[in-house]
């Protein structure tokens, strides 16, 4: 069975450490870094913007997956194009012309990926997975971390795989939001690529460990661990 890519969030670390928070999230072994950037419009908080990501791209060869949860990200897409992620996704729900700004992200040689909250249906991206690396399925109402995972938005990762395997696309799925140990017997089912984990890794003692007992029981998805 494939191992997912683990991707910590800073949402839930300390912002007044933010290096820690990186170091950290290298000596667990994950190869990714989820950075949640939110305007104070498209969800009501306000974290930081492009400066935070290329001050990190500056200390860390991470593989940096900015998350525009923006209005109009057009808008700011240069800047962050700019600041050195590996990857920007942006919601479909905050841009009326997502396919041109699907482009320009590939254009500058950096993935793009798409993402949808909880109420908006996978049929309403069917026309753009053609065109991206990554798709971020909100399990989750974004804004704030430490929120339970919305059990029906897993039913979008088996409607994305489908979709995929059928078109032979070759996007990754990715899924945010209340993921924790006590869930993989239900993320294994989907087999979703990238899992965004906040709370969960941030909050363990030893992050290191967390990682390994996490995927450990992935492969063996009935061992209980706590």
């Amino acid at each position: 069975m494939k191992e997912p890519i683990i991707a910590p969030s800073i949402l839930s670390a300390d912002f007044y450490d933010i290096g820690s928070a990186v170091r950290y999230i290298e000596e667990s072994g994950c190869p990714w870094l989820h950075l949640d950037i939110m305007d104070g419009h498209f969800v009501p908080p306000i974290t930081f913007g492009h400066k935070m990501i290329a001050d990190i791209r500056a200390k860390t060869r991470l593989f940096l997956d900015a998350h525009l949860m923006i209005e109009e990200p057009e808008r700011h897409i240069n800047a962050y194009i700019e600041s050195g992620a590996d990857a920007i996704t942006f919601h479909s729900e905050a841009c009326v012309h997502s396919h041109r700004l699907i482009q320009s992200i590939l254009h500058a040689g950096i993935k793009a990926g798409i993402s949808i909250v909880p109420s908006t249906p996978v049929s309403s991206i069917i026309p753009l997975l053609e065109s991206v690396d990554l798709v971020l399925v909100m399990t989750v109402n974004p804004g704030y971390g430490g929120q339970k995972l919305i059990p029906f938005c897993l039913q979008k990762v088996e409607e994305l795989r489908r979709i995929r395997e059928q078109e032979g696309l070759n996007f990754l799925i990715a899924v945010d939001g209340g993921i924790n140990v006590k869930l993989i017997p239900d993320l294994v089912i989907q087999q979703p690529d990238v899992l965004v984990i906040g709370s969960a890794f941030f909050s363990a003692q030893d992050k290191k460990q967390f990682v390994t007992n996490f995927l450990d029981a992935w492969i063996s998805p009935i061992r209980n661990i706590d």
